[in-house]
């Protein structure tokens, strides 16, 4: 039985996010041989942390890259952060686990909950170094998607961000 060659989402060009890498810009869709046959891969370069990756496009769907969202998706994410929200467990390590598992699913609503459980939490005590990480990975996240969703500078998304977590933390 042949074997049915993956279906290629994006191409050359286009701007992808990857869950826990950020915002990547697709430059070459190559084959390369893997075991003894020709797998299309996706070649992705990260600015921010200036890395190329290189991932097979069959298994890019289950690592979770897609697309940018939509500028209502990014405003229904900046309308997370000035909204109520569950106060986080006191334990940081079963904090830490339930923020990661949000940041790999990689839903842009999904990481603005999480740089907003961290920001309130990190006003009522100082977050532990690994939190302290995942806060401020989640916010290069939101910050870079969100920037390049809404055709935005970085710096303005960055303090449009604190503007509505700091008008968030004043309600009651």
């Amino acid at each position: 039985m042949a074997s049915k060659s993956p279906t290629i989402q994006f191409k050359e060009g286009q701007q992808v996010v990857y869950p826990l890498q950020g915002v990547g810009l697709v430059e070459n869709i190559e084959e390369r041989r893997f075991k003894g046959k020709l797998v299309p891969y996706y070649v992705m370069y990260f600015d921010v942390s200036d890395m190329t990756i290189r991932i097979p496009v069959s298994t890019a769907p289950e690592q979770g890259i897609r697309a940018i969202v939509s500028k209502e998706d990014s405003e229904k994410a900046l309308e997370i952060i000035t909204n109520d929200y569950e106060p986080v467990p006191t334990d940081w390590k079963l904090r830490y686990q339930m923020n990661l598992e949000l940041l790999k699913k990689g839903a842009v609503t999904d990481i603005a909950l999480v740089v907003t459980k961290l920001y309130h939490r990190s006003k009522v005590k100082e977050l532990p170094i690994l939190e302290r990480k995942l806060y401020d990975s989640a916010l290069r996240l939101l910050v870079d998607e969100v920037s390049f969703s809404l055709g935005k500078q970085k710096d303005e998304v960055e303090q449009l961000i604190f503007m509505k977590l700091e008008s968030g933390a004043e309600e009651p």
